[in-house]
């Protein structure tokens, strides 16, 4: 929430853009269940500039109405009342905003840019919900509009203190948490009182300020904050289609928003192209050259597809790893087992497996905790992965057993490794407390494809080989590598 002081500053600053007198009229209208439609043309017409927009946006393809609009009673039966009032509403206060100087006329912040993206966003919030088939496009359009309001009044109401603070980052919520530490709240807040003080409706006006807070459940269905928090990263990467983190970014938000995948978001962007024209004429300001925006789209396709196929690989990533100690799980060392082991076979090629037991950590638990056995075993991993190669494999096996797949790798080549592998667990050291430091050792059995061919005739004998060496390497005293062999 903002204090008092923020509250004072905004309420009693002078250089704020009051609202023109029809803007104040249709708030008071947009807040009236009620209201007369004769009402509505009425002050509508008194604005003829608002009443040309009025009326060429009701005959433009966002509203795909088959008759002509050719006087604002037409414009209201075509569009309905508070369809009309949103849309009047969003370009009055807008024009006055757009068109009233600034008392920080700063090189760091560039009043276009701001109304370039807010009217982006309008754009973005519009095709979300006509993608979904909400009923609530206008609303959506009005929000998405004003939904960062609260950051051209920071630079009014304080534009030497904010200054630093907006230029310290280009990203949006890294800007939010920076403004909340310097002043205790951040433009959402503020944008959020100024609609209040303006008589915003209501539920805008929360809409804008939920937009900035965490995605809600998804069963609950597509709102109206939803899309408005998807908008402002569809805004970003429109604007900016050339900047791969806007892509990661809006990827990331369409997800946790809306869960949109890849194609949707296409999909809507498809709509923001169709719907550029109409709302560019509506706000005079040209958000892209008409000679780029068919690029967006053509690049817009390949950037979200290698996101998708990245996210592909990263769950199914996840789905093959033991989420304790990032080695692979059981399943997959199993199917990379007989995978390689049908390569060996079928082009007489090498393949080395190891077997690594840690010694004696059931009392390493026992004695220090989980969380010290926890440690230990991711420690163990990052140990040996640090020396492996990409093409091995090591997989939790069991509780405190690994298993090591070295493909293309005779025994006499794996000795060495295995050796070091076995010092290096060996010299780990866990620092329990000020009296305790703990450290373990490893027995390890290790079996070899191509030296005794003629012993394995699928991948589980080669398994078991390697199983019997380690039984042999515990009852060797420990901390000992025992290579398997026939006899």
């Amino acid at each position: 929430m903002i204090d008092d002081v923020l509250k004072r500053r905004l309420n009693f600053c002078t250089t704020l853009p009051s609202l023109p007198a029809v803007a104040v009229k249709i708030i008071e209208l947009a807040n009236d269940p009620d209201a007369d439609i004769g009402a509505v043309c009425q002050y509508i017409s008194l604005d003829p500039v608002l009443s040309a927009k009025l009326l060429r946006t009701a005959n433009t393809p966002l509203y795909k109405s088959r008759r002509i609009a050719t006087n604002i009673r037409q414009a209201v039966s075509i569009l309905g009342t508070h369809t009309v009032l949103v849309i009047a509403l969003s370009f009055s206060l807008t024009n006055s905003l757009i068109k009233s100087p600034l008392s920080s006329q700063s090189s760091i912040f560039d009043s276009n840019i701001f109304w370039r993206r807010s009217i982006a966003s309008a754009l973005a919030s519009r095709a979300l919900g006509e993608k979904l088939e909400l009923n609530f496009l206008d609303d959506l359009f009005l929000a998405g509009l004003i939904q960062e309001i609260g950051i051209l009044a920071f630079w009014i109401i304080m534009p030497e203190e904010y200054g630093a603070v907006f230029a310290s980052t280009t990203d949006h919520d890294t800007l939010l948490n920076n403004e909340r530490e310097a002043f205790g709240a951040g433009h959402d807040e503020l944008g959020y009182a100024l609609l209040k003080k303006w008589h915003i409706p209501d539920y805008i006006a929360l809409s804008c300020i939920n937009s900035h807070s965490q995605p809600e459940p998804k069963n609950l269905g597509p709102t109206l904050q939803a899309c408005l928090a998807v908008s402002r990263y569809l805004a970003d990467y429109f604007l900016y289609p050339h900047d791969a983190d806007k892509i990661t970014a809006l990827n990331q938000a369409a997800q946790n928003w809306l869960g949109f995948d890849t194609d949707v978001l296409i999909e809507v962007i498809k709509i923001m192209e169709v719907e550029l024209n109409a709302v560019e004429d509506l706000f005079e300001m040209t958000l892209h050259d008409s000679s780029e925006v068919n690029g967006i789209l053509a690049e817009a396709k390949e950037l979200l597809m290698i996101h998708s196929l990245s996210r592909i690989k990263d769950l199914e990533d996840k789905s093959q790893r033991d989420g304790l100690t990032g080695a692979y799980n059981r399943t997959y060392f199993d199917e990379t087992l007989r995978r390689e082991f049908n390569l060996s076979t079928q082009y007489n090629l090498p393949l080395t497996v190891a077997i690594i037991d840690l010694d004696h950590f059931k009392h390493v638990n026992d004695t220090y905790g989980h969380v010290a056995g926890d440690y230990l075993l991711a420690t163990v991993v990052k140990t040996i992965f640090d020396q492996i190669r990409q093409d091995d494999t090591l997989s939790r096996y069991g509780g405190e057993e690994f298993a090591l797949i070295l493909p293309g790798t005779p025994l006499s080549a794996a000795r060495n490794l295995i050796a070091r592998l076995k010092d290096s667990v060996a010299a780990i050291s866990y620092k329990f407390d000020s009296n305790s430091i703990i450290h373990i050792t490893a027995s390890i059995g290790v079996a070899s494809y191509y030296e005794n061919a003629a012993s394995f005739h699928d991948a589980k004998d080669l398994i078991k080989a390697a199983d019997s060496a380690l039984y042999a390497a515990k009852h060797a005293g420990r901390n000992q590598i025992i290579e398997w062999s026939p006899s």
